[in-house]
């Protein structure tokens, strides 16, 4: 009886040494798998002036902005502001090599306003457009491609070219499509009032408040991009 007992007494040991290993190896996986679930994402911020942000103090730009609306948001994410000034699809192609370094995990490709304004051939902002989509690709870095509808002063023909470059090449490339930078402040009623309020004089970039504007319409495409880097 009594080497019964301590029979059942050592199979209790063991099960419950068994079950401290178990616990144990189970806690040890969940450690290692939260941290990279929280893992900071960075974002390279590639544009023009509008993600620049010409004309505003610093912190009331666009990057600084979608920072602060991403962290109010919970996202753990780091935005790293690559706009230029005056920059066309070709300057963002040029630099485009240096932007992806191996600490960005993902990238918003915000150009094309300046190539409008100079009347560049669509076919070669689009060839610039795709330089760019290739080398994100190359890296594995999901891309938000955000648009900018053509005038219509250039005729019909081009607005059609110029305005598919967008979708076209958000499908081609499994990208996020974002339709309009400045869609928040041009798709509102008054439009008269808007850029009164959320643009600045020069009647081209936002005001600190068409910003927010903006941002408060692009941040959930930008938390979509984040999950896509995850």
């Amino acid at each position: 009886m009594v080497g019964f007992l301590s029979e059942i007494s050592l199979f209790r040991y063991g099960a419950s040494r068994a079950l401290r290993k178990l616990c144990v190896a189970i806690a040890a996986s969940v450690a290692l798998t939260v941290p990279a679930l929280a893992e900071n994402i960075t974002i390279a911020a590639l544009g023009d002036s509008l993600t620049q942000g010409y004309g505003l103090p610093q912190e009331e730009g666009f990057v600084p902005q979608l920072q602060a609306w991403l962290s109010a948001q919970g996202a753990e994410a780091t935005l790293i502001n690559a706009g230029v000034s005056g920059d066309t699809t070709a300057g963002g192609l040029s630099r485009v090599a240096w932007t992806l370094t191996d600490d960005v995990d993902a990238m918003i490709v915000a150009l094309g306003g300046n190539d409008l304004l100079r009347g560049i051939a669509p076919e070669v902002s689009r060839a610039n457009l795709v330089g760019i989509l290739d080398a994100a690709q190359q890296k594995g870095v999901p891309v938000m491609l955000v648009g900018v509808p053509a005038p219509n002063n250039y005729g019909p023909e081009y607005k059609a070219a110029f305005d598919a470059i967008y979708p076209e090449l958000a499908t081609q490339y499994e990208a996020l499509h974002f339709e309009s930078f400045l869609s928040a402040i041009t798709e509102r009623q008054d439009m008269q009032g808007a850029m009164r309020i959320y643009m600045q004089p020069d009647g081209i970039h936002p005001s600190a408040k068409g910003v927010a504007l903006i941002v408060e319409a692009m941040g959930p495409s930008v938390l979509e991009l984040i999950s896509r880097a995850r």
